[in-house]
């Protein structure tokens, strides 16, 4: 199987992973889109280096967040230098409902107030991940992020007190 039809099956069946740190990092659809697309580039980008050392979903983690965090560090957007083309609209959208409860309306707008490296942990953490696997995806020590999570836990209870 040629090795872009191999990386579009990979992004395809894991494509929730990169919606949902668009959805975290983006308010609108557009940008939500910008975002995807500009993931799935470096994706493609990264992946002759992608060795299977780690899962699949650890390495799409890793390349969707690092993404988002310098996407908004950048003033001007680069022209798309990808090789995979069209190719990158053949992936299927999932539509995704956008009605949620109060509650989650609440914790969301609690997790944007947070920094990017709160976000992505608190993300990371809503996906069940453990403490290990986050601190191998975003490059900090595991102890660290547990310490890191107790005081998000405490910042997110005290700004979903206050927007209640």
């Amino acid at each position: 199987m040629p090795v872009k039809d191999v990386f579009l099956n990979i992004v395809t069946q894991n494509q929730g992973i990169i919606h949902k740190v668009c959805g975290i990092y983006c308010d609108t659809h557009e940008d939500r889109q910008d975002l995807f697309q500009e993931i799935v580039s470096q994706l493609w980008r990264s992946f002759p280096t992608f060795r299977n050392e780690s899962k699949v979903s650890t390495w799409m983690y890793q390349v969707s967040l690092n993404t988002a965090i310098t996407h908004f560090k950048k003033n001007k957007k680069r022209p798309d230098r990808s090789e995979i083309g069209k190719s990158i609209y053949l992936i299927p959208d999932e539509i995704y409902d956008d009605t949620f409860e109060d509650q989650v309306k609440v914790l969301h707008k609690a997790i944007a107030k947070l920094s990017r490296i709160e976000k992505s942990i608190v993300l990371l953490y809503l996906e069940d991940k453990k403490y290990e696997e986050i601190a191998e995806i975003i490059g900090i020590t595991q102890n660290y992020v547990r310490v890191k999570m107790n005081r998000i836990k405490g910042k997110l209870k005290k700004l979903m007190e206050e927007e209640a």
